[in-house]
């Protein structure tokens, strides 16, 4: 059952009881009130607002499908009869994927097929969500043109950080896998990974991979140029995707790929599960996998962990497989934040669960688009106000952009007409996704929200972003901490933006 209302939240960690305003919030939250009849300006201030960090980002699914249509023509392919790129030559029941640069009837079946746009919205849309990355996937072998599109439409949200997610040397890490063999005896296993530099040689793959999608990105964003493109400025971290829908040999060996390179690359600063966790092989091999992440951190213990988890509802498994995979991902893996966890009341002991998370401020990635879209789960039905009146951390995110038609202002302002949230709110959900981002360094926050309403470190105590440069030694602060220069450039945003929108009373 959904919390009860009267349940209070955790001690000391609850953004609900909500903090005093400031006069600049006060006369903004004012406004934001005032624009509620009028839908053009709402959206305005939406897009204007600064939101922050995306933390939970799969870089193929955040391009967008036009984007993706554009690739794949310029790269000669072939889309067949199930709309699905394909490599050349162009034979039989199928065309070029160029020709949907005229053909405006066959470019919006492109779309449909590859992406959630005019999908019905009274059918479920999880194997047509999960079936769009296998229709495109021949179109995103360019990952630095891929991150060029993304990083621009990130700016252009007003975000200041961006945490995307990619397979780094996947054929190599399967070749690897295969060669060796699965073990249960999983320090046993990661010892014949690592044994003859097999498992740096591929690290070493995947950071030449990563080399080159950074020379190409930056050519396809003119970085180098007089007029770069605005993604050249985005701080951008990687996160490894490991399949886990896969056998158990490739699962481990792409989580000890991921985790090497992260200890090895600054570039890559997580791992993570992706794939349906309802797959048949996700669920028969959750709690093995767990245990797999369980060791590899005593290996990788630096490295840092968010994982997909609870992404699941009734009717889509059985019963018993909702009791388990959120707590299992904290409580084994030591996940540091989970995405979607739409399953939690459905948890052993979740209210435990959510105090345990709140008191070891595991942060919870919503996307709100994609939990409707694939698991139809949406308003009251989602856990995002039961997280909150816990005291857990939350952070919104847009998942697949791209293939859910959205952007992360859509997410925000979801957030305000379904829940009923306030400025103040929205501002601290921005602050929590950069205070909670894998970003080197300590932050510019000495306590979270509650009563002391974000108080600054003591460097920064006497500082005021956007109204005059930091003080020296917040300056020096600033200079040895990236998290917190990035969240000073945010505050500095949000002075900009209350002068806007709340005046300069």
């Amino acid at each position: 059952d959904p919390a009860p209302a009267q349940e209070p939240p955790a001690p000391a960690a609850g953004p609900v009881s909500y903090r005093p305003l400031t006069p600049a919030e006060r006369r903004t939250s004012a406004q934001l009130d005032a624009l509620q009849g009028d839908p053009a300006r709402l959206k305005g201030f939406f897009a204007a607002l600064p939101k922050g960090a995306d933390l939970h980002n799969h870089l193929s699914g955040a391009v967008t499908t036009e984007y993706l249509i554009q690739l794949a023509g310029e790269n000669g392919l072939c889309i067949d009869a199930t709309d699905t790129a394909v490599q050349p030559p162009c034979g039989p029941g199928t065309r070029p994927a160029a020709d949907a640069r005229t053909d405006a009837e066959f470019r919006l079946r492109i779309v449909r097929a590859w992406s959630m746009q005019d999908f019905p919205a009274d059918r479920s849309g999880h194997d047509h969500f999960f079936d769009t990355f296998g229709k495109f996937g021949e179109a995103t072998r360019d990952r630095g043109k891929l991150l060029a599109n993304v990083a621009d439409t990130v700016v252009a949200q007003n975000q200041f950080y961006l945490e995307t997610l990619v397979t780094p040397a996947s054929d190599s890490a399967r070749k690897l896998a295969e060669s060796v063999g699965y073990d249960a005896d999983l320090a046993a296993f990661h010892r014949k990974l690592v044994a003859g530099g097999k498992l740096d040689k591929v690290v070493a793959e995947a950071v030449r991979e990563a080399d080159a999608a950074d020379a190409q990105f930056r050519e396809a964003a003119r970085c180098d140029t007089r007029r770069p493109a605005p993604g050249c400025r985005l701080p951008v971290r990687w996160i490894s995707q490991v399949s886990r829908g896969s056998s158990p040999e490739r699962v481990f060996t792409q989580m000890a790929v991921g985790l090497r390179l992260a200890e090895r690359d600054p570039r890559f600063v997580a791992v993570n599960l992706v794939q349906p966790e309802d797959g048949e092989s996700a669920l028969r091999n959750y709690g093995l996998q767990m245990r797999m992440l369980q060791y590899l951190r005593t290996q990788y213990p630096d490295v840092r962990l968010t994982l997909h988890a609870g992404e699941l509802t009734p009717g889509l498994v059985k019963p018993e497989d909702l009791t388990f995979h959120i707590r299992e991902a904290v409580l084994v893996a030591g996940a540091e934040r989970i995405g979607h966890g739409v399953d939690l009341v459905h948890e052993d002991d979740w209210r435990g669960l959510a105090r345990t998370m709140a008191e070891r401020r595991v942060a919870v990635e919503v996307p709100f688009s994609s939990n409707k879209q694939i698991l139809g789960v949406a308003g009251d039905d989602h856990p995002f106000d039961t997280y909150r009146r816990y005291g857990v951390p939350v952070v919104l995110a847009t998942d697949d952009p791209g293939v859910s038609r959205i952007d992360i202002s859509h997410e925000y302002q979801y957030a305000r007409d379904t829940y009923g949230l306030g400025y103040a709110e929205l501002k601290d959900l921005a602050r929590a996704s950069l205070e909670y981002a894998f970003v080197d360094g300590a932050g510019l926050w000495a306590t979270g929200p509650g009563r002391t309403a974000y108080r600054p470190v003591r460097a920064c105590a006497g500082s005021r972003p956007g109204f005059a440069p930091p003080a020296p030694a917040c300056a020096r602060h600033l200079e040895e901490n990236p998290k917190a220069a990035i969240q000073w450039r945010q505050e500095a945003a949000f002075a900009g933006f209350e002068r806007r929108y709340g005046g300069s009373r």
